[in-house]
């Protein structure tokens, strides 16, 4: 295998500290060392951008087996890497549904042929996600899988959620990850109930509609002692319920995606369906709120919820459009223009929250850092400064992106998997 160097970087490692300028040699698909120079087959000027631990996905929707006309591991991978991501957790919610370990091996096969993104399937909490009983989770813990979601769909019953906690501890450090999601209040809604989804004549789904099943979940959290990840938080209420349940020492992380931490309700007034998200975009005190949880370090995680729907699906009414944008590529380009930039959240900040922390709930214990000798080399270089506008083509097999039409700076120049290239300058290589 090549020696390469990556000459003059700005080095930041969220897991150490670390951030300097240096030299990074990696040979044999491992990190080999860091200071000044070495001998290497290829060298590559890294002069302004910034190399980091690659970039971990903790909820992304690959989509197969069952649904490639909206994507495939292969495309969705292939998105990832461009992304900056050298390894993400595809949710359960396939046909079929990855409820055992069979489903669990295929998409992981798929991902090993694809060759660009290490992948970790998530496995449903329940039967077919019918919320009725559990699924093989023994059997697919046993496949290696770590998280169990029934994401799209909330665990309907306190007692379900208890047995599913109770029976994953036996299992080791299994994490149930929630979508956090009231049925019966949410029914129907279209996108955040408040004053313009009255004026735009929309069904609306409260906040609230999270916030009940995020303080249930927390109380079942506190019977267990389980491990419990609350999926794509939207809400202000729900982030002081996980800050106190914190400092109260449950044992409880949380994520945030790109698009809660950047858009809100104001932006649905045009009826553009690539803001259909679920949950929906709630008010600018839930968004700000959001903000200060990420910062404080109340939410763990950004996590990209990478949801491609085909176009005729997207350029539905907006009542009949399925809820989800696309973001694996513009994940990271995103959190530098509206958070970095503007003094939110240190790059640093940022970077944990998208490598280190996803990786420590995911288990992957290959990705998120630290950038040392004899660590696998899987990394992510890119320009902080690049302008670039968002518009197709993508990678990804979908174009409905929220960000389409925005100047993003940020962009990943190379993605390194195992000291092999996934991406050179820009491009996937395969």
């Amino acid at each position: 295998m090549a020696r390469t160097l990556f000459r003059g970087p700005r080095v930041i490692d969220p897991v150490t500290g670390h951030d300097e300028v240096a030299d990074v040699l990696v040979e044999d698909g491992l990190i080999g060392a860091i200071g000044s120079g070495g001998i290497a087959d290829e060298v590559i000027d890294c002069a302004g951008f910034v190399l980091a631990p690659g970039l971990v996905d903790l909820h992304t929707h690959l989509r197969e087996p069952g649904f490639e006309h909206k994507e495939t591991v292969e495309t969705g991978t292939r998105a990832a890497a461009v992304g900056g991501y050298t390894a993400v957790a595809p949710m359960a919610n396939t046909e079929p549904v990855a409820d055992n370990a069979a489903v669990v091996r295929e998409v992981r096969e798929l991902a090993a042929r694809a060759g660009l993104c290490d992948v970790y399937p998530v496995g449903a909490i329940t039967k077919g996600q019918q919320g009725e009983s559990l699924a093989e989770i023994g059997e697919m813990a046993e496949a290696g899988v770590r998280v169990f979601s029934d994401d799209g769909r909330c665990v309907p019953t306190a007692r379900l959620l208890r047995n599913a906690l109770v029976y994953s501890k036996a299992f080791g450090e299994m994490v149930i990850a929630e979508h956090c999601e009231d049925v019966s209040l949410a029914e129907g809604g279209q996108m955040h109930e408040g004053s313009h989804s009255y004026s735009l004549g929309l069904a609306g789904q409260p906040a609230e509609a999270e916030e009940v099943i995020v303080a249930r979940d927390l109380a079942i959290a506190r019977l267990t002692g389980g491990r419990l990840h609350l999926c794509h938080l939207s809400s202000a209420r729900s982030v002081e319920l996980v800050r106190a349940a914190k400092a109260e020492g449950l044992a409880v992380t949380a994520e945030v995606t790109p698009h809660h931490l950047i858009f809100t309700d104001d932006d649905l007034l045009t009826y553009d369906t690539n803001f259909k998200v679920n949950p929906p975009l709630r008010t600018r005190e839930d968004r700000d709120a959001l903000r200060r949880g990420l910062a404080d370090g109340t939410i763990d995680a950004i996590a990209t919820d990478h949801a491609p729907h085909a176009v005729e699906e997207k350029e539905a009414e907006f009542d009949h459009a399925p809820p989800g944008t696309i973001g694996l590529e513009t994940a990271l380009a995103a959190m530098i223009t509206d958070l970095v930039e503007t003094g939110i959240v240190s790059l640093a900040r940022a970077l944990e929250a998208m490598s280190p922390a996803p990786a420590r709930i995911l288990g992957a214990a290959d990705h998120g850092g630290p950038i040392e000798p004899g660590r696998p080399a899987n990394l992510v270089v890119f320009d902080p400064g690049a302008s670039w506008t968002v518009e197709p083509p993508f990678a990804s097999r979908s174009r409905n992106c929220a960000l389409l039409g925005r100047v993003l700076r940020g962009r990943v120049v190379h993605t390194m998997l195992r000291g092999e290239f996934s991406v050179s300058d820009g491009k996937a290589t395969r």
